[in-house]
């Protein structure tokens, strides 16, 4: 009779059917979630900057239709946001104005689902590098699962046009590296310059990727069996790369036209120190954005990740360090080696260059969204090393089973978790109770709750006429565009200081962005809140 054996089943060739059937599957979940979600604090400003650069662009090509469609749009010189990428938010803008959409709701059900299809896109080459690394379909099938269900990244797959953007264009990125390492050539360097680029119009941090092509591709040339042939076709690669990479990178970010360099070092001056100083909770404590402990961005890492994640990914970064101080040199002759410090590198030079630059980072670590896919590559590497491990020393076999049945019991619980939370996944921490997360942290900092909220009120009051307020009104405003209109025609949205004009029906939408303590009464008696995890993301007063 012959036996099972794992690791025969996982490096197995084959599986298209079942990789394409999964994401098939993923995209069927996209469009069953995608209308659910409410509209950000950022979506409108990031919808204005790609009008206003879809406005830039359009005045040279059709001067006349700009003007009948961009009538309205602020002129490129001189918009604050101008130094922004665009490359995602300007495409919508073109789409936005040559269908006509008229209604709110339409745009942002239509952006929602972009940026979803983005994210999968993303999701699908971080299946590509797994399966490279692993030598494995369902392990690179493993890793992309390991991505969709880690809650908060679900939840802003489909609302989060920067930085699950930008993570999903960093990890294309990473995948055309990787194809480049394995096989130098023109074409393959040339889509990996055109990725590069295209990163980098999202978002100017995607320079990382021109280091890392640089310092990867001086391991190959140092560690690899290249003969000169193998050498020559790499330096070939590398320049029509850089050559590729910079024309991309001017014609996909409009702000660089008129000054190419000038406005790049702008760009990239202004991201080392960001436009923002507001105050953020942070361990119960409220601190400013312009001095954050040098901790602040890896304990948000630990809380907001699922438990077994963060401990593969310990053991995967010491069996990569082991590895390293053991037998550096036969460990980076290795093609597998490589890419791990490839890995490594992704994960944590981002995170050092935040501490050590004093970066402004606010609402969580989503700033540094695209390390999370090197985290979970680790992840991956660690909980591999361990199963391997333990099927070679007798001793460890009970430890690798009971870890693997762990995970897998975390795994099922995050998913039941993210269903019952569903649509408010971004509030999700992974090992602290309702209360701790509650008095500690930033909770709903996106204002997705409101939708919830307000049409919690619909739903439960028959008046034709419904009386709103928040501490900011534009929050509600977001979130009622994205309501049916026969809905959101109901509602009156009325300013803090017009609270005893409205009279007695008012209700009060409060979120807990930088509050930790319940609202006084004085703003009415709670009558629902929107609990995810058993964390208050939103209470919804009502003044009798």
């Amino acid at each position: 009779m012959s036996t099972f054996n794992l690791r025969t089943f996982l490096t197995a060739r084959g599986g298209s059917f079942y990789v394409r059937l999964y994401f098939g599957l993923l995209l069927v979940l996209g469009l069953c979630c995608y209308k659910d979600y409410g509209v950000s604090w950022d979506e409108p400003a990031d919808r204005s900057n790609g009008m206003v650069s879809a406005k830039y662009v359009a005045g040279f090509v059709a001067p006349g239709w700009a003007g009948q469609h961009f009538a309205n749009t602020p002129d490129i010189h001189g918009y604050l946001d101008n130094d922004h990428g665009v490359f995602f938010e300007m495409p919508l803008a073109f789409i936005d104005q040559i269908i006509g959409i008229d209604d709110s709701r339409t745009y942002f059900l239509m952006r929602h689902f972009a940026v979803f299809a983005v994210f999968a896109a993303g999701t699908w080459a971080l299946y590509r590098i797994g399966r490279v690394r692993f030598n494995s379909w369902r392990l690179g099938l493993a890793l992309s699962t390991l991505l969709v269900l880690s809650p908060r990244f679900f939840a802003e797959a489909f609302y989060n046009g920067k930085d699950v953007v930008f993570m999903a264009f960093f990890i294309l990125g990473a995948y055309t590296l990787v194809r480049l390492l394995q096989r130098p050539s023109l074409a393959r360097a040339a889509v990996h310059g055109v990725a590069t680029a295209a990163a980098i119009d999202v978002r100017i941090l995607g320079v990382l990727l021109v280091a890392f092509t640089v310092g990867m591709v001086g391991l190959e040339i140092l560690f690899s069996s290249a003969d000169r042939t193998r050498r020559l076709q790499f330096a070939k690669a590398f320049l029509l790369f850089g050559i590729v990479t910079v024309i991309v990178i001017i014609a996909g970010w409009p702000y660089l036209w008129e000054a190419p360099l000038d406005n790049f070092l702008t760009a990239l001056e202004n991201m080392k120190r960001f436009r923002w100083g507001g105050l953020v909770l942070y361990m119960g404590a409220f601190e400013s954005a312009l001095a954050l402990p040098w901790h602040y961005a890896p304990v948000w890492i630990i809380i907001t990740t699922p438990i077994a994640y963060i401990v593969a990914f310990l053991l995967g970064a010491w069996a990569i360090g082991y590895a390293l101080l053991r037998r550096p040199l036969n460990y980076l002759r290795t093609f597998e080696g490589r890419l791990d410090v490839l890995f490594m590198g992704w994960f944590a030079l981002p995170i050092i260059m935040v501490i050590a630059l004093n970066s402004v980072i606010y609402d969580g670590w989503r700033h540094l969204y695209f390390v999370y896919p090197a985290l979970l590559l680790v992840a991956l590497r660690g909980a591999w090393a361990l199963w391997q491990q333990g099927r070679q020393l007798r001793w460890l076999q009970p430890v690798a089973i009971g870890a693997a049945s762990l995970a897998s019991l975390e795994v099922a619980y995050t998913i039941g978790r993210m269903v019952q939370a569903h649509p408010q996944e971004q509030v999700y921490f992974s090992f602290l109770s309702g209360e701790q997360a509650a008095r500690l942290f930033e909770r709903d900092y996106w204002g997705l709750s409101y939708r919830q909220g307000l049409e919690w009120i619909a739903a439960h009051d028959p008046a034709p006429q419904l009386n709103v307020m928040a501490q900011n009104d534009g929050v509600i405003e977001n979130n009622l565009a994205i309501i049916k209109p026969e809905i959101r025609a109901r509602f009156r949205v009325w300013q803090p200081g017009q609270w005893v004009e409205a009279g007695p029906t008012l209700y009060f939408l409060g979120a807990y962005r930088t509050r930790a303590e319940p609202y006084t009464e004085t703003l009415g008696g709670e009558i629902y809140a929107v609990k995810p995890f058993g964390i208050t993301a939103l209470s919804v007063l009502h003044q009798w």
